[in-house]
């Protein structure tokens, strides 16, 4: 199989040669420091580019990819950014990040724009519409060059945050508070915020819906231990806005959607089976309720998994290479079973991991992941 094939024949719940193996994007990319690392580490001269500045993430270079192995190619919006360059930059949102530390690793949220605002100053608050910022010059061109020339699978970028679209908004803790006390403002932001999500997908999909094999939509819902918020919420305010998004995006494309959510999300699995995702990213195992097993048992048939491979938080980092081979393999044949998985570093690749532990986590996928 090529890559394409492979990838598309495990989200549909078919047998492909091997597990499909995703490095890249914006969930399962890498930092740029342990890129720089990495690429003296294999030989291999790039030109840094950082592809998501707030996360600090590198754009990697097709060498890498394909040493990696992997199968699955990104369309990345208008918009790049080089490394020390820039401390800050406002988003479409008007979101401010900035780096905060003197180690820049990482950018966060300087000034929540809505912190402080009434339910009438959010109503008159404006986003920039995503055609203005020329996100999608030439994007069908740059989707036909990566179709047309290559084997592998395409997605596009993460977008299509209503919750993290809010919290940011308000500041992650006046957020929280309006979900017990103001409900009328949540119910009025994630309006508006959704509103932003389908007039993206709109023009996003006309230039490339037909090209893409899978639309990666994120939101995280859930923490360490468990929900951020109350089920009853979920139910009654955010999944009903949630499911007029995904269905909105199937209007536009036949594409697979990945939804993405860090954290113990097993609560709310079969809701987002419900409303029509059909892949879950990023399968945080080790943390409550969620065993690779129990998910693949209860969940498996109805929903594709992908990451799971490792417990990025403690052994990925600090673990000896055959720590992580022992657990890759463990963890890829629970969740290859019956197929309908993608293999990935549950989520981004720390600016601390070792270089051996990275090449020797995707060996494991390629030397494990074999269903012939």
């Amino acid at each position: 199989m090529n890559s394409r094939q492979r990838v598309l024949s495990a989200l549909n719940h078919n047998i492909p040669d091997r597990v499909p193996i995703d490095f890249g994007g914006f969930l399962s990319g890498i930092h740029w420091k342990a890129y720089l690392k990495l690429i003296d580490y294999l030989g291999i001269k790039d030109e840094l580019i950082i592809l998501d500045p707030a996360q600090q993430l590198a754009e990697p270079c097709e060498q890498l990819l394909q040493r990696l192995r992997a199968d699955i190619r990104y369309i990345n919006l208008n918009q790049s950014f080089k490394p020390n360059t820039q401390n800050s930059f406002k988003d479409e949102f008007g979101i401010a990040w900035t780096f905060q530390d003197e180690q820049h690793n990482y950018m966060y949220i300087s000034n929540p724009p809505l912190a402080n605002s009434s339910i009438a100053e959010i109503k008159n608050y404006s986003f920039q519409d995503s055609t203005t910022q020329n996100l999608f010059t030439d994007l069908r061109k740059q989707a036909l060059i990566k179709s047309q020339n290559s084997s592998f699978a395409l997605s596009t970028p993460i977008g299509g945050s209503l919750l993290e679209t809010c919290s940011n908004l308000r500041g992650i803790e006046n957020w929280f508070i309006d979900t017990m006390e103001s409900p009328l403002l949540c119910e009025i932001l994630l309006d508006k915020v959704l509103k932003y999500w389908m007039d993206f997908y709109t023009d996003l999909l006309k230039e490339i819906g037909d090209i893409v094999d899978i639309v990666i939509i994120g939101d995280d819902l859930a923490g360490q231990n468990g929900p951020l918020f109350s089920l009853d919420f979920y139910r009654t305010t955010i999944k009903p806005r949630q499911q007029e998004l995904m269905k909105h995006i199937k209007s536009l494309t036949n594409a697979k959607i990945c939804y993405h959510t860090c954290g113990s999300c097993f609560d709310f699995i079969p809701d987002l089976i419900d409303i029509g995702i059909d892949i879950l990213n990023p399968v945080q195992i080790g943390l409550k309720k969620m065993d690779p097993q129990k998910i693949k048992d209860e969940f498996g048939k109805h929903i594709s998994l992908w990451g799971g491979a490792i417990n990025a938080h403690q052994l990925l980092s600090f673990s000896n290479r055959e720590k992580i081979r022992r657990d890759a393999k463990y963890n890829i044949n629970i969740f290859k079973s019956n197929t309908g998985y993608i293999f990935s570093s549950t989520h981004n690749i720390q600016f601390d991991v070792p270089p051996e532990n990275i090449v020797t986590l995707f060996d494991a996928a390629f030397e494990y992941g074999s269903y012939l």
